[in-house]
């Protein structure tokens, strides 16, 4: 049987809902949607481009953590609320990988739970 252990992270932003930061199970490590939080949760202040890096920032904190980097994600959902914001979240994204590099991706333009928030990405990572 296949185990499955909550990865912890300490150095995460901290959630209110009812999940875990990242789930290992087998080979895979299955990440929850990552905002653009501070640690308090509090939400990077200004423009899109600030979430956005913080929520990059806070994927790698988790990655890190449970001991991979961006370039073993397989699988990548991006939520983001703004059509117009796709083109500097394709950027900033595509500066995280190896050229060449990058997981299978869906990207939805929707509102997300937090008012104000315009930014979240879960992945699927191989280990």
């Amino acid at each position: 049987m296949v185990t499955r252990e909550i990865v912890p992270i300490p150095n995460a932003h901290k959630v209110l809902a009812p999940l875990s930061h990242a789930v290992r199970v087998g080979d895979l490590l299955f990440v929850s949607g990552v905002p653009g939080y501070f640690g308090d949760r509090q939400l990077a202040q200004g423009d899109f481009e600030a979430q956005c890096r913080q929520a990059l920032d806070n994927l790698d904190i988790i990655l890190k953590a449970a001991g991979t980097s961006f370039d073993r994600i397989v699988k990548s959902n991006v939520i983001i609320t703004r059509q117009g914001d796709f083109a500097k979240m394709n950027e900033l994204y595509r500066a995280r990988f190896t050229p060449g590099n990058f997981p299978a991706r869906t990207t939805v333009v929707c509102e997300l739970a937090v008012p104000g928030m315009m930014i979240e990405i879960e992945c699927v990572v191989a280990l």
